[in-house]
């Protein structure tokens, strides 16, 4: 990139404008490097950790009342954001989470719920993992349908 500065000579170049966490490959700024890792954790925030009640209120559009068990704790994610888990008491769910995350801007009492949802928990049941169809089917299946690709009908013994 050439100056258009006159008091620079118009044959200087400068270099990309690369901040600080920007990779440079061949001269040109490259896509930003990850963010540094956080060095501290985050600090346990008061008015947040209070804010059960607000947590379970933002639960209200997912679960009635009674679906809703005991508050099982909070986790603090990162400055002012906190997630507020409870026991769920809905049918089928044993083992399950509600959870509801809960942040405030900086300097503010004013608690905000971001997001809610159930998880699974400790013992909760949950379905095993997934398997190829290739590696479900059995031998006498492979055969039955290499047999109807062919057009045999397979034998039916």
């Amino acid at each position: 990139m050439t100056s258009r500065d006159p008091e620079i000579a118009s044959d200087e170049t400068f270099a990309p404008d690369v901040s600080e966490g920007t990779a440079v490959v061949d001269g040109a700024a490259a896509a930003p490097a990850a963010p540094p890792r956080r060095r501290r954790a985050p600090k346990r925030d008061e008015v947040l950790a209070a804010a059960v009640a607000e947590a379970r209120a933002g639960l209200a559009g997912l679960a009635a009342d009674d679906q809703v068990g005991e508050h099982l704790g909070a986790t603090a994610d990162d400055d002012r954001l906190m997630t507020h888990r409870f026991a769920s008491a809905l049918p089928g769910y044993t083992g399950w989470v509600w959870y509801s995350t809960v942040a405030r801007a900086p300097r503010s009492r004013h608690v905000t719920v971001c997001e809610t949802g159930l998880e699974a928990g400790e013992g909760a049941v949950v379905a095993p993992p997934w398997v190829p169809y290739a590696e479900r089917v059995s031998a006498e299946e492979r055969e039955r349908l290499a047999a109807v690709a062919e057009g045999r009908v397979p034998d039916q013994d």
